[in-house]
């Protein structure tokens, strides 16, 4: 079987002018970088009805694969071949995982959005913008303490840190300022990798560029030393971090190997921050589509939560439907099966990993919108196996479950999935959110981790419960929470699968991100600074003369 790389590149695009001009985008309303991609010019305030919302998530994930985003665009391009006009709004891949082991965010097999080796090396630059935001930031405020200190910042209390879009351990502690006078202050600093920037997650929440500086103003940098917060604001810099990030805010557009129209915008962690694509490159989706799909970071206890819970309320529109993908090889390692036998059918797995996807499905359903299943066919799922798994999903959990082949058979591979999708969106339902403003931060978190998680309680560690008092003095506990937690277990342990039970979740912190407008609760052991594995993927990865790239997943 060809690799993804090869698939993509064997691809006869179409110009991203025409894949435009199928949504009624003039060639005025795109700048385009190159023939393959653009950047879309869109107002929200657009008046137009907007089309259906359908949300793409999963059960954890596993060693093993789920393939979410090969579902995501399989299904975009079956709704194309039922002749729906469809737009997908995805995530744009970090380069931290592609050149270390989660791999691209661009699908796989012939469900795939192209040019698949731009969008997951440097796109149109909007990472890249990012980090030097970000990174002037830094930079502005260490200025500012070594010319006289006006704003009394205590550098022992700066919360901003330094980020680079690369997985480097050896950056998570540093002592930044060494040197003398004139090399600045010395003081502990920190990196985390761009995805982890509450610029990233602003970039995400803005509804438009003034709403962008709005944010950016707000960001909290640091305290003085009489423990007062200290705002971008203060520095009167928001004007300059905005204009760093005025081309970065446009959604791209892109197409799958079918001619889907895709917009790929924006890409927070959902372990570490909210997980989702721009709500205007989802606005744009709903915009020019009647039909827009949008996926969810990790498994639905992280992306698909903060998508319904800090999301929704700011795009003012719910998920008329909601897709949970499994696998049987994901669901056989929830059940105690080896990774090294996942090839070999097992329905004793299979049968004690099923309660991961149980837990992922009565999860969303909390929300009350429709929830579907897709399978998502590997080439050495047994049909006992796939027969048992569908069997489970339609009379245990008494939802809709379809198997897929997208990888294979791109978008007729999921033609009854799109079938079952365009039929539970027809289907009337009322939102529920999970909590209210008004609950208190430890309900909140307590909510999730009880209604999400099948957890029993949270305990909040010392430095926790320091930060609670103070996020509560300054009268912002009715802020939403963003939890940052391992993406592997419903716990904060990665290392227990399937769907646990009698658990507490631990909170180590509680930052205040007063632009992106949350909280980030930090459970367990959780890093905003990955590292790479033993082997990572770059060892992988070369370029010929021709500029062919190989190895590229």
């Amino acid at each position: 079987m060809k690799s993804d790389v090869e698939i993509s590149q064997e691809t006869v695009m179409e110009p991203i002018t025409k894949i435009a001009g199928k949504l009624g985008i003039s060639e005025d309303q795109i700048e385009q970088y190159g023939h393959y991609k653009a950047k879309v010019n869109f107002d929200p305030t657009t008046e137009k009805p907007n089309g259906k919302l359908i949300l793409v998530t999963s059960i954890n994930p596993t060693a093993a694969g789920e393939g979410k985003t090969t579902v995501t665009v399989g299904l975009g391009d079956a709704l194309n071949e039922l002749h729906k006009k469809v737009v997908l709004a995805l995530r744009e891949p970090s380069l931290g995982p592609v050149m270390g082991m989660k791999g691209g965010a661009t699908g796989g097999g012939y469900a795939q959005v192209v040019p698949m080796d731009d969008i997951n090396l440097h796109f149109t630059g909007d990472f890249d913008a990012l980090t030097e935001a970000n990174n002037t930031l830094a930079a502005l405020i260490d200025n500012h303490i070594q010319h006289g200190n006006s704003l009394n910042i205590d550098p022992r209390q700066i919360t901003w840190k330094r980020v680079m879009d690369v997985n480097d351990r050896e950056l998570r502690q540093v002592v930044v300022g060494l040197g003398g006078r004139t090399s600045g202050v010395p003081r502990q600093d920190g990196f985390d990798i761009t995805v982890a920037s509450e610029l990233m997650a602003i970039l995400c929440l803005a509804t438009s560029l003034q709403d962008l500086k709005k944010r950016i103003g707000k960001m909290l940098i640091g305290y003085t030393y009489d423990r007062k917060p200290v705002l971008v604001s203060d520095l009167h810099v928001e004007g300059a971090l905005t204009l760093l990030l005025k081309d970065a805010i446009k959604p791209n557009l892109v197409q799958t190997i079918e001619h889907t129209p895709a917009f790929i915008h924006g890409g927070p962690f959902a372990n570490i921050a909210h997980g989702c694509n721009s709500i205007l490159a989802t606005q744009a989706a709903l915009h020019f589509g009647d039909y827009a799909i949008t996926e969810a970071g990790f498994g639905s206890d992280l992306g698909a939560e903060k998508f319904m819970d800090i999301v929704t309320p700011r795009l003012n529109q719910s998920p008329d439907c909601v897709v949970v993908v499994a696998t049987v090889r994901a669901l056989k390692l929830n059940g105690g099966a080896d990774k090294k036998t996942l090839n070999e059918e097992n329905l004793a797995a299979l049968k004690a990993g099923v309660v991961n996807l149980k837990r992922h499905v009565e999860g969303m359903q909390r929300y009350g919108k429709p929830v579907v299943v897709a399978i998502n066919k590997f080439a050495s799922d047994t049909d006992d196996e796939l027969t048992y798994l569908q069997n489970y999903v339609t009379n245990d959990l008494q939802v809709t479950g379809t198997i897929i082949n997208s990888w294979a058979e791109g978008g007729k591979g999921a033609i009854e999935l799109a079938k079952e999708v365009v039929s539970a969106c027809d289907h009337p339902s009322e939102f529920h959110s999970l909590y209210s403003n008004e609950d208190s931060l430890t309900d909140k978190i307590k909510k999730i981790v009880t209604q999400i998680y099948g957890g029993n309680d949270i305990e909040l560690s010392n430095k926790a419960k320091n930060a609670l008092k103070r996020i509560e003095k300054m009268g912002y506990g009715n802020l939403p929470v963003c939890m940052a937690k391992t993406q592997y277990s419903f716990t904060d342990d990665a290392k227990q699968l399937g769907a646990p039970e009698d658990f507490n979740i631990h909170v180590s912190d509680l930052q205040l991100k007063l632009g992106a407008g949350f909280i980030v609760a930090l459970t367990g052991k959780i890093l905003t600074m990955p590292g790479l594995p033993t082997h990572p993927a770059a060892l992988d990865m070369d370029i010929d003369e021709q500029g062919r790239i190989t190895g590229l997943f």
